[in-house]
């Protein structure tokens, strides 16, 4: 089977149509949803962008793979799906994020990256691994259409895209680029749409999908990642759709004014005093700013799924819909206003690690909800046993658990808990937490707290209000948790340099 994996960028499972938000409109998520196995209880193994789709390439805890946090780059020489899919004869695509480099300008600058933005933009000559030197194949991917960056703060191969369509707009961009600190704002410029990122990744796969319906990339099945970088901040998306929402009508989450009691939390009450790294992360919001990038971000998510939809009406266009997978997901979630804050960054919230998954396999599933616990772990493992790639020919050690039982029948169980590893490096912000999700609790720890913790009920307390952490009348359940949680991170702890004697 060909493979089409949808990944976005800062999406949470509750702004989407099919899982329940009333407001957003997603049609075609929602009937592809409608086709498929929906995880209701899917979470990210890192809530932050460069650890977790490190994750999803190589079946890795981010302590294994060693991308702990974004500004880092994936070593190379790690085994990855992508791999293990060429050795079996699938044609490898990327097409739009990819994040497996870093963006922003090194510490030291004999460090180079691929996805250096600035690098893109100004074209800075031949040391630079970018434009015409860009590597090849790149992490597995034979092929590559990059996006690098968010909103209109982007560059790649768009760059070249943009330049060709309108070297006025393309100039903009580049300026917008080499400024960082809009890549921390909350809104961008606005942007014509059809120049716009996610445009640009929607007319690459179309383009990729006929031509090879044409017979123009071989014969061989596909594997395509089509990364959108919306809807993640800074947000603009196009008029059309910012128009179907309007700031006034947004209704902000039921935790919202339960940010004056953050500030008495042993943890996030020092950072929302002090915020770190230009209020890029915990940052605090007003009603009016939040009802705005609510609605901004609803407009961005609707004009994803409008692509989604043109794409997969391609699909079954060119005839592949019977015989390609589709997957769709994102790589973490967003604060969205709930507890007062917007963003992401270390915190106990649902917000930033409950993400969306869409699993449709033409012939195998069966479609339904699943409530199972997943992890974005158990990717890797899951799509190589579903196109029956054999185990010798699988990355060595994969960490994640195959659900594809779950495919074929949604009731299957396959995961007791998800264990969540979440450091943050960030300019001045140094953070290590440690979340263990159950089917009843979810459980947070702080490297820097050695007595505290969040424990919030998922099932009696959604709105995660409650912490049961000092709770006396649950002490014996909390030991099982913490108890849990070490054994969980005991297991995921790496065994790499690997033991080379034999005595």
């Amino acid at each position: 089977m060909n493979v089409l994996f949808i990944i976005t960028d800062a999406l949470r499972a509750d702004d989407l149509g099919c899982f329940g938000n009333i407001h957003v409109k997603t049609p075609n998520i929602d009937r592809l949803a409608s086709e498929s196995v929906r995880f209701t209880d899917y979470y990210c193994t890192n809530p932050i962008c460069m650890p977790n789709r490190a994750t999803m390439l190589t079946g890795l805890y981010p302590n294994v793979h060693g991308v702990r946090s974004n500004g880092m780059i994936l070593d190379q020489d790690i085994p990855r799906i992508t791999d293990a899919l060429r050795k079996s004869g699938w044609l490898t695509a990327s097409i739009g994020k990819i994040h497996h480099q870093f963006w922003i300008a090194p510490y030291k600058r004999k460090i180079k990256s691929a996805e250096d933005i600035v690098s893109w933009a100004v074209n800075k000559g031949q040391n630079e691994p970018v434009r015409e030197n860009f590597p090849l194949p790149y992490y597995g991917y034979e092929e590559v259409d990059l996006v690098a960056g968010n909103g209109t703060i982007c560059a790649g191969h768009y760059s070249n895209w943009l330049e060709e369509k309108s070297p006025e707009i393309a100039e903009k961009v580049k300026q917008w680029a080499i400024n960082y600190d809009n890549l921390f704002s909350l809104f961008c410029e606005e942007i014509p749409e059809e120049l716009y990122n996610t445009t640009y990744v929607k007319e690459q796969t179309i383009a990729f999908l006929e031509k090879y319906s044409r017979g123009e990339k071989g014969d061989k099945p596909f594997y395509l990642n089509c990364s959108f970088p919306d809807p993640h901040y800074p947000v603009y998306p196009p008029r059309e759709f910012l128009e179907m929402y309007k700031p006034k009508d947004v209704e902000l989450p039921s935790s919202f004014n339960d940010v004056k009691n953050l500030y008495n939390h042993e943890y996030l009450g020092p950072h929302l005093k002090n915020p770190p790294f230009k209020r890029a992360f915990l940052r605090e919001t007003t009603e009016e700013e939040a009802r705005k990038f609510i609605a901004f971000s609803h407009a961005s998510i609707s004009y994803v799924d409008h692509c989604v939809g043109e794409i997969l009406a391609t699909l079954e266009k060119t005839g592949y819909a019977e015989n390609t997978i589709v997957v769709f997901s994102s790589d973490h979630g967003d604060l969205m206003g709930d507890h007062g804050l917007l963003f992401k960054g270390p915190c106990p919230f649902n917000g930033v690690l409950h993400i969306p998954l869409i699993w449709k396999v033409p012939g195998v599933t069966n479609p339904g909800t699943s409530h199972s616990l997943v992890s974005s772990i158990d990717y890797p493992k899951t799509i190589l046993n579903v196109l029956g790639i054999r185990e010798k020919r699988h990355p060595p050690n994969m960490q994640g658990y195959d659900i594809s039982p779950i495919l074929k029948n949604p009731e299957v169980k396959v995961r007791d808990c998800c264990f969540i590893e979440n450091d943050e490096e960030v300019g001045p912000l140094k953070s290590r937490l440690r979340h263990l999700i159950t089917e009843d609790y979810k459980l947070t720890v702080y490297e820097t707290l050695s007595n505290y913790g969040d424990i919030y009920d998922r099932k009696n307390d959604p709105d995660e209000l409650n912490n049961l952490w000092y709770d006396d009348n649950f002490k014996e359940k909390k030991f099982e948790l913490v108890n849990k949680l070490l054994h969980e991170q005991l297991k995921a702890q790496t065994r790499y340099p690997e033991r080379v004697a034999g005595s």
